[in-house]
């Protein structure tokens, strides 16, 4: 059916009065034109509500990327086809040769990886320091430094970044600060406490259904529009374009994120408590032993609690690994990468999501072989799931001296 100008609007509903109520996907790649004049403005400058090829935006996305924006209170934001895509062309947005970065040492396996290993291929360099040593960061500072980049909460160690005074010291350099929120979506809003640019991996609690891989980046609306430039933007040019079908379904599943944070949190707030208790050394930013557990109930955003991520010690790979495999065998979860999934997941990120980063600096970071992490799902009887575990410590001998 074909849209008669001289028509009302109202001759064409078919969706209610108002429309549908959720937005309906554009299935095309490029978009029409009444005017080669309009065409050739929109090569110049976005025109709000008009499209002209799926690199550059199409309806479904431009849907998602203010609902994220909205989420995260930033002017605009942009999705991509994944979190590290998110990552690297933000970067290469920001950085040319000769420029330096300064970067948390316990961040992401593939961004650890991307700044060692790939980035001094283009003359960009990185320093990586314990960002919570607040004089380290200072000192690092140089002539070339260009960015400060951490995450809201680590992987996997989920140490809590400062990032007020980060944000200071960065700003007090005339330095961006970017943050990978990942792990921490509602927990922390880091545009609020200073930070210039956020970033998602969306594959993991945003999306929250393990089924597709997407990232986003959220800032303000001069960088976001410095990404998208038909000339020089490295989304547009890299051309990390995230799948409408994939948009529409994390658009829905974020309408619930709030709510499923929320039982994430819970539960692992329920494991981490229980597991502290039997002597495992364990790693969760709501327990009162966590080194910043005092910054984060500062910091956070209250009502979601500590987040779905956990991670126990059990100073060895090959105890750690016969764990994982009997909480398997136990129903507790899976032995899977990746996070945020309605069902547990665990790896041990040192053989795993860490593993690019070397032996050497894991150590000094505090990984060790035997670090299992954990994200704990959305299991409505938890005493029931920490049942299960108690009986796979047992079953591998961490637990000979407790009762059956």
């Amino acid at each position: 059916m074909s849209f008669d100008p001289g028509s009302s609007v109202q001759d064409y509903l078919v969706f209610g009065e108002f429309g549908d109520v959720n937005p309906s996907i554009t299935d095309s790649s490029t978009y029409t034109f009444l005017s080669p004049d309009t065409m050739e403005e929109l090569f110049d400058h976005e025109i709000e509500g008009c499209f002209l090829y799926s690199r550059h935006w199409n309806p479904i996305n431009k849907y998602l990327s203010q609902a994220l924006a909205r989420m995260e209170d930033s002017e605009a934001a942009q999705v991509t086809a994944s979190g590290m895509s998110a990552i690297t062309c933000a970067i290469l947005q920001l950085c040319s040769t000769g420029d330096e970065i300064i970067s948390s040492r316990t961040i992401y396996g593939g961004t650890y990886a991307f700044f060692k290993n790939f980035l001094p291929r283009f003359g960009i360099s990185v320093k990586f320091v314990n960002m919570m040593d607040l004089d380290a960061i200072q000192e690092a500072i140089g002539d070339k430094t260009r960015l400060i980049y951490c995450e809201t909460m680590s992987n996997p160690l989920l140490e809590i970044a400062d990032i007020p005074r980060i944000s200071k010291i960065a700003h007090a350099h005339n330095l961006q600060l970017m943050v990978d929120n990942t792990f921490s979506p509602m927990l922390f809003s880091p545009l609020r406490m200073g930070a210039d640019i956020v970033v998602h991996s969306m594959t993991k609690f945003i999306n929250g259904t393990s089924d597709c891989v997407a990232g986003c980046i959220c800032a303000s609306d001069a960088f976001i529009h410095q990404l998208i430039d038909v000339n020089s933007g490295a989304n547009m040019l890299l051309g990390p374009v995230l799948d409408s079908y994939r948009a529409a379904s994390i658009l829905k599943n974020l309408h619930s994120l709030h709510l499923r944070m929320r039982k994430h949190s819970e539960n692992a707030q329920y494991l981490a408590e229980r597991l502290e208790e039997l002597g495992l050394r364990t790693f969760y930013p709501g327990l009162a032993s966590h080194p910043q557990h005092e910054l984060m109930k500062k910091l956070m955003n209250p009502g979601f609690g500590y987040g779905g991520m956990l991670a126990i010690d059990l100073e060895d790979l090959k105890t750690a690994n016969r764990l994982m495999v009997k909480m398997q065998e136990e129903k507790v979860g899976y032995l899977a990468v990746s996070l945020g999934y309605f069902k547990t997941l665990f790896s041990s990120p040192g053989h795993s999501t860490s593993s690019e980063i070397p032996e050497e600096d894991r150590v000094a970071m505090g990984l060790s072989d035997g670090l299992v992490r954990i994200s704990i799902g959305l299991d409505n009887d938890i005493e029931r799931t920490y049942q299960r575990i108690l009986t796979s410590l047992r079953v591998i001998g961490r637990l000979d001296m407790m009762p059956v």
